[in-house]
C-alpha cells in the first residue's frame, strides 16, 4: 500500500532546451498513458487475458514503447500495483520514526493509505485488480505479501513493542496489529456495502473523517491491550487537532 499518490506526468525543468523538454514530456506522457491503460485492462481482464498489443492500442502507443518504459508485460503489470496507488512498504520508515508520537504516526499512516479513496474510478479498478491477483496469483503475489504486508506489519509490531515496553512480540501483539490493519482494509474491500448502507461515508469528501476516526479506533485498541496486560505504558490520548 512512496505514499499512495496517484501517478502524474511531471513537467521537465524550464531550463532544458525546447527539443529536450518536448522529448522528455512526450516520453513521460507515453509512459503514463501506458500505465493507465494497463491498470484498466489488467483490472478488467486479468494478467493472462491482457496482451501488450491491447494495452499499447488502448494507450495510443506501440509495443516497443512498453518494452522501453517497463521492459516487458511482467514489468508493466508490477508497475500497476505500485505506481498508481503507491506502496505501503514505503511507509515503514514512518512507523519506525520514534521522534514522532505514535498517534501522529498512525494518523499519517492511515491518511496516506486512504488517500486513493478520494478517486472513485481509481479505487474501483484497484479493488478489481487486487481481487484478480488474489484469485489468479501471478509473479507479483509473493512480492505483494513481502512488501505490502510483512514489512509494514513487522514495523508496526516493533513500534508497539517499544510503546508497551515488551522485550519481544507475542501472538497477542500480532493479533492487535492485524486488527489495526483490518480497520484499513475494510475501507477497501467493503466499498459496495458502504455505498449501499451509508453512501455519504463512501464519498471522497468523507476520507478525512475516516482517517480521524480510524486513528482513534486504533489508539483505543492499543490502550485496551495496554490495560489488559496491566502494563505501565502511557495511555494514548485522543487526537485533538487534525493533522494538516
Amino acid at each position: 500500500m512512496s505514499s499512495r499518490t496517484p501517478v502524474r506526468v511531471l513537467a521537465p525543468p524550464a531550463s532544458a532546451p525546447a527539443a529536450q523538454r518536448t522529448a522528455r514530456s512526450d516520453g513521460e506522457d507515453t509512459r503514463a498513458r501506458l500505465l493507465q491503460a494497463a491498470f484498466a485492462l489488467f483490472a478488467e481482464r486479468g494478467y493472462a487475458q491482457t496482451s501488450v498489443r491491447a494495452i499499447a492500442q488502448a494507450a495510443g502507443s506501440n509495443v516497443a514503447a512498453i518494452a522501453y518504459h517497463f521492459g516487458d508485460k511482467a514489468g508493466l503489470y508490477s508497475a500497476t500495483f505500485y505506481e498508481p496507488l503507491g506502496s505501503s512498504g514505503a511507509l515503514v520508515p514512518l512507523l519506525q520514526d520514534h521522534s514522532r508520537a505514535l498517534p501522529d504516526v498512525l494518523h499519517a499512516y492511515f491518511a496516506s493509505l486512504l488517500k486513493p479513496l478520494e478517486q472513485d474510478d481509481l479505487i474501483r479498478q484497484a479493488i478489481r485488480l487486487h481481487v484478480r491477483e488474489l484469485l489468479e496469483p501471478t509473479h507479483v503475489w509473493p512480492e505483494l505479501i513481502e512488501r505490502e504486508c510483512r514489512g509494514p506489519h513487522l514495523a508496526l509490531v516493533q513500534r508497539l513493542c517499544a510503546h508497551l515496553g515488551l522485550p519481544r512480540a507475542d501472538d497477542d501483539l500480532h493479533r492487535l496489529v492485524f486488527t489495526i490493519h483490518g480497520l484499513l482494509m475494510q475501507m477497501w474491500t467493503q466499498r459496495d456495502a458502504l455505498e449501499a448502507v451509508a453512501p455519504r461515508l463512501a464519498r471522497p469528501a468523507a476520507v478525512s473523517g475516516w482517517v480521524e476516526r480510524l486513528t482513534g479506533f486504533a489508539l483505543a485498541l492499543i490502550d485496551s491491550e495496554t490495560l489488559r496486560r496491566g502494563l505501565p505504558a502511557p495511555l494514548l490520548l485522543p487526537r485533538k487537532d487534525p493533522a494538516p
